[in-house]
């Protein structure tokens, strides 16, 4: 059985700008000036994370209020671009940036376990959300589910090698 490559998803491809190639691109990393950096390859997925296009070759690229303006190589109209338009633009797993110590990209956090700090286990992370006050997630305990606000007062401490958290929940969460 061969392996797919997996991609991580660094920006939303807007629309064309223009009638030069230019798109916009609505970026989903903290990082867009090194994702969208001229010689960068990036790869279209659609909704289901299947790649549809690439590698698109950045050509330049600029910020563009809260977007990037982005021109791929060899893509010099507009109908160029719309094969991939409301699309997603993505990086190999492995081109993705090395995570500091304590850190985790989301995608991983599914299955996490999750314990106390006196390492008692409390259950697995099964989902996140990212609400207006910030990302949440949702623990499966043995007798039920609860959300946890993802903030360095409650999650104390990430292994992401062992796949594990260690949480200090607010008081009352655990109970009953």
């Amino acid at each position: 059985m061969t392996e797919v490559a997996r991609h991580l998803v660094v920006g939303r491809f807007r629309r064309p700008h223009g009638l030069k190639g230019e798109c916009t691109v609505f970026p989903l990393t903290d990082d867009p000036a090194r994702v969208f950096a001229a010689g960068q390859a990036l790869w279209a997925v659609d909704l289901a994370g299947e790649v549809i296009g690439g590698p698109l070759k950045v050509e330049r690229s600029r910020s563009y209020h809260r977007e990037w303006l982005v021109k791929f190589a060899g893509i010099e109209q507009r109908e160029g671009l719309e094969p991939y338009r409301d699309g997603f633009l993505a990086v190999p797993a492995t081109a993705a940036s090395p995570l500091e110590e304590g850190e985790v990209y989301l995608h991983e956090l599914d299955g996490f376990a999750v314990r106390l700090e006196d390492d008692t286990p409390v259950g697995l992370v099964t989902g996140y959300y990212e609400t207006a006050a910030g990302l949440v997630i949702e623990v499966q305990g043995p007798k039920r589910e609860f959300l946890l606000p993802y903030r360095k007062e409650f999650v104390t401490q990430v292994d992401r090698a062992a796949r594990r958290l260690v949480i200090a929940p607010p008081d009352g969460l655990l109970d009953g």
